[in-house]
């Protein structure tokens, strides 16, 4: 039988959907290329420059697990509206700031807006599309706006200061995000879950005081990591962490089910997720920043070097799509840990040279990334229980984003301007997380789907 074509109306729902998601996640990348110059105009302490570019990592790790339960308890189209509106503010307010702290305040908004984006918008999709091949090529359209976000967001930041200024970016991107956020409410129709579930709302406060603590400790890292400053704030967060997972294995309806940790694919999907962001987003995140500030390479220089490394992942994942069903999810998020330290290996040969000597070592590193990329998701839903898909997917992504604001302290706090040691401990974070997944990678074989 022919398929049935889709309407009108649910490609405007995809293309409403999708854009918003590759504005969320441009706006996620773009201070990284420009933050040398941000920094100094807001005049920034070396602590508040790593909680500008993890401001909005915090708003997302903190928020990304429940949203998706106030989505459908609340209405996934008034969730997506309101997220949408509070990016484009969020921007407005960065777009203003005065001081680095107020355009930490401004990010940490945009996180928390852009988990409501990401937790709805997929939802919306999945409604908007009858089940089968559509709804199968939607999700995967809406999923590649991930990788192309994080792409474009330096190229869109450095045209931006070439126009007006870092501002810029954010003033037009405001104004987008509230056409979208009009669209949104023309074309979305409201949907909800059968069933309701609660809000956990004293594990979401919790899950947020232990991440600051951990942070702040991570961040004050740089100035010793034996100093009480560094070393009291995680411990703190050591404790609030037991006092969540206490609290989520008593609750009637918890943010997490503690008992997937005990299938070994689910715990390898989401450490490899944690170790995804420590290890190749966090370093990958502040490179350009060293870059700018140990080799005098342009913005415009490194936001290229990003975007090869960023466009690569994202091809690799979209043609990963591909890939028949395997048992060895384990091993490919190995091979992916080894080819990232492989690029930056190449990457670190090429620093003191021309700037695009280091264009090949990108390229390899968006490889191993990208494989990573198209793993992990497969694992953290294809190895859980249908009911708990959206779980699997939320706590591999919290994890991800947890472990990239700590991937980006790590690395300002040991290579806070020399280029070669920022990559000298991506190397090193990529093959202690390669060595690390290889026992559970060995005990866990089971078959995930493509």
């Amino acid at each position: 039988m022919t398929e049935a074509p889709t309407g009108r109306r649910e490609q405007l729902v995809l293309a409403v959907v999708s854009a918003a998601t590759l504005l969320t996640l441009a706006d996620y990348t773009a201070p990284a290329v420009v933050l040398p110059t941000l920094t100094a105009e807001l005049h920034a302490s070396a602590t508040a420059q790593v909680w500008v570019l993890n401001g909005i990592t915090f708003g997302l790790a903190v928020l990304l697990l429940s949203a998706g339960s106030i989505a459908d308890d609340y209405g996934r189209r008034r969730v997506f509206v309101g997220g949408v509106v509070g990016l484009a503010l969020g921007m407005a307010a960065s777009a203003l700031s005065s001081t680095a702290w107020v355009f930490v305040g401004a990010r940490v908004v945009q996180g928390i807006a852009g988990a409501a984006i990401l937790a709805a918008g997929l939802g919306l999709v999945a409604d908007a599309f009858p089940p089968g091949p559509h709804r199968a090529r939607a999700a995967a359209t809406w999923g590649s706006m991930i990788g192309l976000g994080i792409a474009v967001g330096p190229l869109l930041a450095i045209a931006g200061g070439h126009v007006g200024g870092w501002q810029t970016f954010y003033w037009v991107a405001a104004v987008v995000g509230l056409v979208l956020a009009g669209a949104a409410r023309a074309v979305l129709s409201e949907s909800r879950a059968a069933r309701a579930r609660r809000i956990d709302l004293p594990g979401i406060v919790l899950l947020g005081a232990a991440l600051v603590a951990l942070l702040v400790g991570a961040t004050n890292g740089r100035t010793g990591w034996l100093r009480p400053a560094t070393v009291l704030p995680i411990v703190l967060a050591v404790v609030l962490f037991g006092v969540f997972a206490l609290r989520e294995s008593r609750a009637r309806e918890p943010m997490i089910d503690l008992t997937l940790f005990g299938r070994p694919p689910f715990l390898i999907a989401t450490l490899g997720a944690l170790a995804a962001g420590v290890a190749v987003i966090g370093p990958m995140t502040f490179l350009p920043t060293a870059l700018q500030r140990g080799s005098a390479w342009s913005a415009a220089h490194t936001a290229v070097l990003a975007f090869v490394w960023a466009f690569t992942s994202f091809l690799v994942g979209m043609a990963a799509r591909r890939m028949r069903s395997t048992e060895h999810g384990g091993l490919e998020l190995g091979v992916g840990f080894v080819l990232s330290a492989v690029g930056s290996v190449v990457a670190l040969v090429a620093v003191g040279h021309a700037w695009g000597w280091m264009l090949p070592g990108m390229a390899v590193a968006g490889i191993g990334a990208g494989l990573i990329n198209a793993t992990l998701p497969r694992l953290a839903v294809g190895t859980v229980p249908p009911e708990r898909s959206a779980m699997g997917s939320g706590a591999n992504n919290t994890a991800r984003y947890v472990g990239s604001a700590l991937g980006v302290a790590v690395t300002a706090s040991l290579a806070p301007t020399r280029p070669g040691e920022a990559l000298v401990v991506g190397i090193v974070l990529c093959v202690v997380a390669a060595l690390a997944l290889a026992p559970l990678a060995a005990r866990a074989r089971v078959l995930v789907p493509a």
